[in-house]
């Protein structure tokens, strides 16, 4: 049974939480005991009806406010597949969270209130999501009992979403017709919208096909520790231990240490103390090569044949996370995988306006949630992919050097001059 990795983003109000809720409730996937919980937090009701929200907004200041802040999981299943669900801040304040939720996201679900339609909020997270290179993308436009289950309404927002899908390049969009809070396409077929013909939400996330969204042709091993047990039984063991990002490697193999450029071949490919012939993406090995070479924390090992970019000066689309601003000339600690290095922001090439999409090159700075392709000088040389052909091995965050908070998450798109 494989396993779907899936984000609800979209502004506040749109309805996340609560689509979250009906769908574990509706599937039969809450713990008596859980339902007991929520069942006596939404006696203060007015209505009376449970509060279906409850299950991810569990902070105090969540229930307290009707918003989420923290990214929340929650874990289901049904007989054809296994889901990991991520409940992300509708709010502006808070989309740093979403950027941190959705980076291993296989699929988003952008929910859409069907009185607003595609609002800020609605683009930005889009924009995200075209960002980090979901392949899947489900536009929820929630809330159609509030507009008569209308099929006008529902038409003209997926026009218009669609106007903005074309700008982003998005793959793969399904729109579905719903309301969280009376379950009307959430697990079951709606009877008050007999005019959509498609699925229900949960049927569209158990069929979805994810086979092809991994990637096995690039072969990449950043290395996570060395094993050198210096025994008298293990008195010439070196194994190097980390989790395949991507591809397959194979005893016997060519392969190159970068960034050094140290090249040897597979002598021995080892899961739990056996040996095996082969292993890919994503199980974690123990990799012997066959000759001793030079090899750290934070090397990348990869097919000889197969190589990526090796750069110093690195081109990235960045999303900012901070209160204080970035600047032209700031210095960060860039971490790609295992590997850290310093780097400088060498120049802001331009700044993303996230309602028009258009590209401002005049930006000399950027601020909380600001979204802009930039150039970084690294002080040791970087070994990675372009984001849009290996999202694994094309992202990686700053880090402010004094308070050690992440401030920023790139994609890394090229090498410049």
């Amino acid at each position: 049974m494989d396993l779907l990795r899936f984000i609800t983003a979209g502004s506040v109000d749109d309805g996340k939480s609560t689509l979250i809720g009906r769908l574990l409730y509706d599937s039969k996937s809450i713990l008596a005991d859980q339902m007991e919980a929520i069942e006596r937090a939404s006696k203060s009701r007015d209505d009376g009806e449970i509060d279906l929200a409850l299950l991810t907004d569990g902070l105090r200041s969540e229930r307290e406010q009707g918003i989420t802040i923290d990214v929340a999981y929650r874990y289901f299943q049904t007989t054809k597949r296994k889901f990991i669900i991520v409940d992300a801040p509708g709010h502006i304040q808070y989309t740093r969270n979403m950027v941190t939720g959705a980076s291993n996201c296989q699929l988003a679900v952008v929910l859409v209130d069907a009185r607003h339609g595609v609002v800020e909020q609605t683009r930005r997270h889009s924009l995200i999501a075209s960002m980090l290179g979901i392949p899947h993308l489900v536009v929820a436009i929630n809330k159609m009992d509030l507009v008569g289950y209308s099929q006008d309404v529902f038409s003209n927002i997926c026009i218009h979403y669609n106007e903005l899908a074309q700008k982003l390049n998005v793959g793969e969009v399904t729109y579905i017709p719903l309301s969280a809070l009376n379950g009307d396409n959430v697990v079951d077929k709606s009877v008050n919208m007999p005019w959509y013909e498609g699925e229900p939400l949960l049927s569209h996330l158990e069929t979805v096909v994810l086979d092809q969204d991994e990637n096995l042709t690039d072969a990449r091993f950043p290395v996570q520790y060395v094993i050198r047990p210096q025994t008298p039984e293990l008195h010439d063991y070196r194994g190097y231990a980390g989790k395949i990002t991507s591809g397959i490697f194979r005893k016997g193999d060519a392969v190159t240490v970068l960034p050094t450029g140290e090249t040897s071949t597979i002598d021995a490919i080892e899961i739990a103390e056996k040996h095996y012939d082969e292993a890919f993406a994503p199980m974690s090995v123990v990799l012997h090569l066959a000759d001793d070479v030079d090899v750290s924390r934070g090397n990348l090992i990869v097919k000889s044949d197969n190589q990526p970019i090796v750069s110093q000066n690195v081109e990235a689309l960045l999303c900012w996370m901070d209160a204080k601003p970035l600047k032209v000339g700031s210095k960060y600690t860039l971490q790609h995988g295992t590997f850290r290095t310093r780097c400088a922001v060498r120049e802001i090439v331009y700044q993303l306006n996230v309602n028009t999409y258009e590209e401002f090159t005049d930006a000399e700075s950027l601020k909380l949630n600001d979204i802009a392709r930039v150039i970084l000088k690294t002080a040791k040389p970087v070994s990675f992919d372009p984001y849009g052909k290996n999202r694994v091995n094309g992202g990686a965050i700053l880090i402010d050097e004094t308070s050690n908070v992440t401030v920023g998450a790139l994609m890394l798109q090229g090498e410049v001059a």
